[in-house]
């Protein structure tokens, strides 16, 4: 392969990156006339247009995708090699980008952000929406570095690491009718039910065991993040299936009855979870490590720690 070639992979690889001409100059440390430029010596040698403008970003054409299909780890894998011993966390100036829950990032941004102004104070982390399919996704595109949740597919691409697992608890209003003893199967059945979902599909854990049970609840209402449930359940009748780490939070759980679900639900694991391309990524290891302790410390923190300890941001009980 020509050294030219070489180059113009290389940039390829950045703006399929990127999906930006913008962010994709900044990344190689080019200017956008350059990049631009390069594209379009990139659409004469292999006769497609390649890109395609959409709103503020650009989307590759079906050729592009292929073709970064069959170089972008091959991309990766020659610049890790030569810059593996590269990544200094004093000096660094790297951003990182997590798929995360609005749980994990209460739950564990603030030392995240303390150790980062500790020890790499020119890193960059920025948390985007977490959701499971398409987190995936943007794992295997290089949209994101790490993600923080549930692993429901398995191959040869991803990596993951077990953080922990927790169940379920039933929430509603402290005067809801329900409230303040057990709840009987088809009482929870016929209940209005609220359901936190980051890919909007009404149907969540419990519902996949409703689903083995041939029975099925009413989803009245969905949300995208848990922060508004406590005020939702506090002003209507809606009845939420939350997992056990939130309903821990004395901040989350004032005026509200928390009690068990009718039914025994799998716990479900949470997993900090990468792309294959990232397994000898210096820089990636050093934040996986680190955002793998801090969040297996804050769990047990929590799970062992006194009702409404005022150690905490928010009490947890």
């Amino acid at each position: 392969m020509k050294t030219h070639e070489l180059q113009l992979l290389y940039i390829f690889d950045a703006i399929m990156t990127e999906r930006s001409v913008t962010r994709a100059a900044e990344r190689l440390a080019m200017t956008q006339p350059a990049v631009s430029n390069a594209i379009s010596r990139m659409r004469q040698i292999w006769n497609d247009p390649l890109f395609v403008r959409k709103g503020r970003n650009i989307e590759p054409t079906s050729y592009a995708l292929s073709l970064w299909d069959q170089v972008g780890d091959h991309m990766y894998a020659l610049t890790n090699a030569v810059s593996a011993t590269q990544f200094d966390p004093g000096t660094s100036k790297r951003k990182f980008r997590i798929a995360v829950t609005d749980v994990v990032v209460e739950m564990v941004w603030q030392q995240v952000i303390e150790l980062l102004e500790r020890e790499a104070p020119g890193v960059d982390i920025h948390a985007v929406p977490y959701t499971p399919e398409g987190t995936y996704a943007d794992l295997r595109e290089a949209h994101v570095d790490l993600a923080v949740g549930v692993l429901n597919q398995h191959d040869h691409s991803l990596r993951s690491t077990w953080l922990f697992e927790g169940g379920f608890m039933l929430a509603m209003r402290a005067d809801h009718p329900l409230a303040g003893r057990p709840i009987t199967m088809d009482e929870f059945l016929e209940a209005r039910h609220l359901l936190v979902t980051m890919s909007g599909d009404a149907h969540g854990f419990v519902d996949n065991y409703l689903d083995q049970k041939g029975q099925s609840r009413r989803i009245a209402a969905t949300v995208n993040h848990f922060s508004i449930v406590p005020q939702l359940l506090r002003n209507s009748n809606l009845i939420a299936a939350v997992p056990e780490l939130i309903s821990q939070d004395c901040g989350f759980v004032n005026d509200l009855w928390m009690g068990p679900l009718p039914f025994e639900v799998d716990p479900t694991s949470l997993y900090l979870i990468w792309h294959a391309r990232h397994d000898r990524d210096p820089g990636v290891v050093w934040l996986r490590n680190h955002l793998e302790r801090l969040l297996q410390e804050r769990w047990r923190e929590i799970m062992t720690s006194s009702p409404c300890d005022p150690l905490h941001r928010r009490a947890i009980a």
